[in-house]
């Protein structure tokens, strides 16, 4: 079996991965394309770190199971699929799936510490960074806590000020130097999505 063709997004918190990646994904079928989100690997909440104020932090890089993610990285790698219970963050707004993760020619994994945890960044032949600026980030971040986790409005600002931007500059930022291709997302990201698929389809 030819060896899988594996990209890693990542950014800011709000800085639009999943809505690239989801762009990304639209254009391909399930056969030609897999996408593993590490949104999926948050360890339980009664696991998460507390910060000074006993408030759960679920941005650093222990509060996500790695070591399952990197294996089921590894076992989609190796042509085999993976299936992973939905992680909903406790949201009573949402019923958790059962998602199944199929083996295809091209892997996109999405988050924010997958080119951060070396053993998976050593796994991804392309880093795509999405870049947006602080003010956009922080929008779009409330309207997902507000929405899709159930977040009121004073815990989304706390999470923001106390985990979000001091984990961002200590972590993410660093890794926007690093990274193959770096992609601004404060107007859209419709040409860079097309850019990327003509280039992943000419590897099909």
């Amino acid at each position: 079996m030819k060896k899988p063709y594996t990209i890693g997004i990542t950014g800011g918190s709000g800085s639009g991965k999943t809505f690239f990646l989801e762009g990304i994904a639209s254009r391909f079928t399930t056969d030609q394309l897999c996408l593993i989100s590490q949104d999926n690997y948050y360890k339980p909440r009664d696991q998460q770190p507390l910060d000074e104020n006993k408030v759960k932090n679920f941005d650093l890089p222990t509060s996500i199971d790695r070591a399952t993610f990197h294996a089921d990285l590894l076992q989609l790698k190796a042509g085999q699929d993976v299936k992973k219970k939905e992680y909903t963050f406790n949201n009573p707004a949402v019923e958790p799936r059962i998602l199944l993760f199929k083996a295809a020619p091209i892997i996109v994994v999405e988050g924010l510490f997958v080119q951060y945890f070396d053993e998976i960044a050593a796994e991804l032949d392309l880093k795509v960074f999405i870049d947006a600026k602080d003010h956009v980030k922080f929008g779009r971040r409330i309207k997902r806590d507000k929405i899709d986790r159930g977040y009121d409005l004073d815990d989304v600002l706390y999470r923001y000020e106390h985990h979000v931007m001091p984990v961002y500059d200590k972590l993410i930022a660093p890794l926007r130097e690093k990274a193959d291709l770096i992609v601004p997302n404060d107007h859209g990201v419709e040409r860079a999505i097309t850019v990327l698929t003509g280039y992943l389809k000419s590897l099909l």
